[in-house]
This record gives C-alpha cells, sequence and structure tokens, in this order.
C-alpha cells in the first residue's frame, strides 16, 4: 500500500507539473527567433502565473523533486539570451523563492540565485529575505551552508548598505565555516566581520565584497560590472587563473 501512496502521490506531482508545462507552451508555441518584446512579455505573464502555482503547489513529500523542476525551469529561462536581453530578469526571485519553499536546504541553488536575483533582477531585498527564510532550516551539519551566510553579507554590504547586517552575516559564516571544518573561509569571514565593525563606512570592504564576486562570477557582464565597482572604488585587481581556477587579489590606496 505504501508503495501505491507513493505512486500515486508522483503522479499528482507530475500531472501538476504537466499542466504547468502545457499552460507555457501555449503561449511559447507563439515564439520563434523574430519574437517582439510583446511576445515575451506575453510569455513571461504566463511565467508568472505558473511560478505562483508552483510556489504553493502541494509536494506530498516529494518537495525535492518539485525543487529540482523549478531550477531547471530557472536555468532554461535564464539562459534565454534573447528574451532576457529584451525584458530582462524579472521573474529570477520568483524562481528563487518556488525553490526555497519547496527544499530550503538546497544550498547549492542559494549561490546561483544570489548573483542572478540581485545583480541580473535588481532585487538584493528579495534575494536577502528569501535567504533568511532558508536559512532557518539549515545549519552547520549541511554541506556549504556557510556560503549561504557570505553571500549574503555581500548582498547587504553591496546593494542594501546594511554594515550591522552584512557584519552578523559574515560572523555568522565564519562561525559555520569553522564548524564545517574550513578554517579558510572561517578566518576570512571573521576578518571581513571585525573589519566591518571598526570601519563600516570603508570602501575596502564594498571592494572586497566585489572581488569575491567577481572570483566566482562565470557570466562577462557581471565580472565587467564586479570590475568597474572595484575601481570606482579605488581598488586594483590581479587575476590569475591556476588549474580552472580564478584567483583574485585586491589593492586599495593607504588611506582607505
Amino acid at each position: 500500500m505504501k508503495i501505491l501512496s507513493s505512486i500515486v502521490k508522483v503522479a499528482i506531482i507530475a500531472s501538476c507539473l504537466l499542466g504547468i508545462v502545457t499552460f507555457q507552451r501555449n503561449t511559447l508555441t507563439s515564439l520563434n527567433s523574430k519574437a517582439s518584446k510583446d511576445d515575451y512579455l506575453q510569455q513571461e505573464k504566463a511565467d508568472k502565473i505558473s511560478l505562483q502555482i508552483l510556489q504553493k503547489i502541494p509536494s506530498f513529500g516529494f518537495s525535492n523533486l518539485v525543487a529540482d523542476w523549478a531550477f531547471l525551469q530557472f536555468i532554461q529561462y535564464f539562459g534565454d539570451t534573447p528574451a532576457r536581453d529584451q525584458i530582462g530578469y524579472a521573474l529570477v526571485p520568483e524562481y528563487f523563492a518556488a525553490v526555497v519553499n519547496h527544499d530550503p536546504r538546497f544550498v547549492r541553488a542559494y549561490l546561483y540565485f544570489s548573483t542572478a536575483s540581485s545583480i541580473f533582477a535588481g532585487r538584493p531585498d528579495r534575494t536577502v529575505a528569501l535567504m533568511n527564510h532558508g536559512l532557518a532550516y539549515l545549519s552547520p551539519a549541511i554541506a556549504d551552508a556557510y556560503y549561504i551566510w557570505l553571500y549574503k553579507g555581500v548582498d547587504e554590504i553591496l546593494f542594501l548598505g546594511d554594515t550591522k547586517a552584512a557584519r552578523h552575516s559574515y560572523a555568522m559564516a565564519a562561525q559555520w565555516a569553522k564548524q564545517s571544518g574550513n578554517p579558510q573561509v572561517a578566518a576570512s569571514a571573521a576578518q571581513s566581520a571585525q573589519f566591518l565593525a571598526h570601519n563600516p563606512d570603508s570602501k575596502r570592504a564594498q571592494a572586497s565584497a566585489w572581488v569575491s564576486i567577481l572570483a566566482n562570477a562565470t557570466d562577462a557582464r557581471v565580472q565587467h560590472l564586479a570590475l568597474s565597482r572595484i575601481q570606482a572604488l579605488g581598488g586594483k585587481v590581479r587575476i590569475m587563473n591556476q588549474g580552472g581556477a580564478r584567483f583574485v587579489s585586491l589593492e586599495m590606496p593607504q588611506n582607505d
């Protein structure tokens, strides 16, 4: 009976997801390589309704499955360059909410959504709010969870100007990283928290946060934005690529 019950639940979820796909497809069929801005806006309206449903759809114990599906839909949405170039990334926070609502322990998703939601969609407020929601379900025992505190601190200092909240996020990142066995991240985050405590308005703190974005960004536009912001703050960077990894060092004026 348990197996039959599970099969029925999966079938219900699949039917709901299929309904969402069908609803979206009815809009997508009118789009082609020469689609206009109005066509994309029509598609976005359909996607928004689908996401509102997806955020509240019952998972029947298969929340990971729904969250994975939502994340894959986000990847497809984010990678649709012709559409994004014309109408932007407004739905990114909605995809983020769908993932967090169903699987707040999906740590890797936060790391993708942080930049996408704060920089591309221009909604760092939603990014931080969703991270706060998810962190209530996380602990240092979950692999790499400390990165969420770290990324949240970056959003708070760069886009919200909330130095106090950023200092707390860095301190928590240090604490969780230490408990997770990553002393390097723990030391770096602790140093950032201590620095913010004594220099809340420092340009170095802001430039360092942009360096963390530059070091991890794969999109050329985000890299250019981070580099330009660092330079505007008076900083100079040195980028080295070793073994497939990017290492970025920062030099700031001595009077900061």
